[in-house]
């Protein structure tokens, strides 16, 4: 049975929102195997003297726990 662990990620660029979420999965597969989606929770973007500065999000990562091979003899 495959088991999905899921972690909320924040994440910016200065490009637009599609690059913020490129940035947040970029970022989470240095350190985490298997990423299979990322859910869009928020978006929100900095504004400054009228101008948009920044693009946010909020995303729910999604990726499979790798199997213990001690949980084959099950």
């Amino acid at each position: 049975m495959a088991i999905v662990k899921v972690i909320e990620l924040i994440a910016s660029s200065e490009k637009s929102f599609d690059d913020a979420v490129k940035q947040a999965v970029k970022e989470a597969s240095k350190t985490i195997r298997n990423v299979d989606s990322v859910w869009v929770k928020d978006m929100k973007v900095h504004v400054k003297e009228g101008k948009i500065k920044s693009y946010g999000v909020i995303c729910k990562v999604s990726f499979r726990l790798d199997k213990d091979d001690k949980d084959d003899k099950d």
